[in-house]
C-alpha cells in the first residue's frame, strides 16, 4: 500500500481521504480545523495541523486546496520542499489554473519532485462513493505511479499533458454553471406561469433539455430548499472565469460564456459569503 499525504481535509478532501484509508493506503492529513482532523482521525487516518509534517515520507501527496495561489502556497514553501521526498509525486487534485499548473510542475521537476493535475467532477458524494471522473494529466510514467490512489476516487479519464486536466474540468464547470443558470431561469419562469417546478423538471428529465442540473442539483439540493451541494459559488465563479479566459487564448468567441459568468459574478456580490453555488437559483428568484 502507499503512503499519501492528503493536504486539504474539506468536505471532499475528508471524504476522499477516508476513501483511501479504507482502501488499505496509509493516509497523513492535513488541515487547520479540529473537526477535519477529527473526521480522518476517526476513519482511522493519521491527521496534523501541518502540511509539512503530514507529507514527510509521503510517496504520494494528494492537494485539495481552492485555488493555485493556495497550491503555489504550499509548494513553494521552503520547509515543504524539503519534507517532500526527491521521489514523491503530487497530485493537484482541485481546481487550478492550467497555465500556472504547468509552470509550477516544470519548477518543481528541477527538484526532482513529480507534479500532475487531476481534478475531479462528481460532487461530494461522488467522493463518498467512490464514483467521481478523475480527469489525470501529466507524463505516463507519473501518472502510472498514482494510478492505484486516483482509482481509488473513481473513474479515471487520462485527458493529454500536465495542466490539461485543470482546463478540462475548468471547462467542464463552465458547462455546469450554464446549465444550472438556464435550468433555474427556465423552472423560474415556468413556476410564473403556473407550472409546478417538479413537473417542469419531471418533463425536461424525460425530454432533450435534461442535464445534470435538471436530473441532480434541481432535485437534491434546490426543490428540498437544503442549497448544500458542497461546492462553494465562490469555486464556480473561479473555474468559469479560468474557462473563459481559455476560450478567448484559444481564439474561440463564445457571448453564452461571458454572459454566463457575468451572471455568476453578479450572484456571488449580491449573496451571502460562502453561499453554495446551488442557492443560483434562489438568486434569481428574488
Amino acid at each position: 500500500m502507499t503512503r499519501v499525504a492528503v493536504v486539504g481535509l474539506g468536505r471532499m478532501g475528508g471524504a476522499l481521504a477516508a476513501r483511501l484509508v479504507a482502501a488499505g493506503h496509509h493516509v497523513h492529513g492535513a488541515d487547520p480545523v479540529a473537526p477535519a482532523r477529527e473526521r480522518l482521525a476517526a476513519a482511522g487516518g493519521r491527521a496534523s495541523a501541518s502540511a509539512v509534517e503530514a507529507v514527510a515520507g509521503a510517496e504520494v501527496v494528494v492537494l485539495l486546496l481552492p485555488d493555485s495561489d493556495a497550491v503555489e502556497g504550499v509548494l513553494r514553501d521552503p520547509a515543504m520542499r524539503e519534507a517532500l521526498a526527491v521521489d514523491a509525486v503530487v497530485v493537484d487534485a482541485g481546481s487550478s489554473d492550467p497555465a500556472r499548473t504547468r509552470a509550477l510542475a516544470e519548477e518543481l521537476a528541477a527538484s526532482g519532485i513529480g507534479l500532475v493535475d487531476a481534478p475531479v467532477s462528481g460532487g461530494v458524494l461522488g467522493a463518498e462513493n467512490g464514483t467521481l471522473t478523475v480527469m489525470a494529466a501529466g507524463p505516463d510514467a507519473l501518472l502510472d505511479r498514482v494510478a492505484g490512489v486516483l482509482e481509488v476516487f473513481g473513474r479515471v479519464v487520462r485527458v493529454g499533458p500536465v495542466g490539461a486536466g485543470h482546463a478540462v474540468k475548468a471547462l467542464n464547470n463552465l458547462l455546469s454553471a450554464s446549465h444550472l443558470l438556464l435550468t433555474s431561469e427556465a423552472v423560474l419562469a415556468g413556476e410564473r406561469f403556473g407550472v409546478e417546478p417538479a413537473v417542469l423538471l419531471e418533463v425536461v428529465n424525460g425530454s432533450s433539455g435534461r442535464s445534470g442540473s435538471s436530473e441532480l442539483k434541481w432535485p437534491r439540493y434546490i426543490l428540498p430548499g437544503t442549497f448544500d451541494s458542497g461546492f462553494a459559488l465562490a469555486l464556480m465563479v473561479k473555474d468559469a472565469r479560468i474557462a473563459t479566459g481559455l476560450l478567448e487564448e484559444t481564439g474561440v468567441e463564445s457571448p453564452v460564456a461571458s454572459a454566463t459568468l457575468a451572471s455568476w459574478r453578479r450572484a456571488l456580490e449580491e449573496l451571502e459569503p460562502g453561499a453554495d453555488h446551488t442557492e443560483i437559483a434562489r438568486w434569481l428568484a428574488r
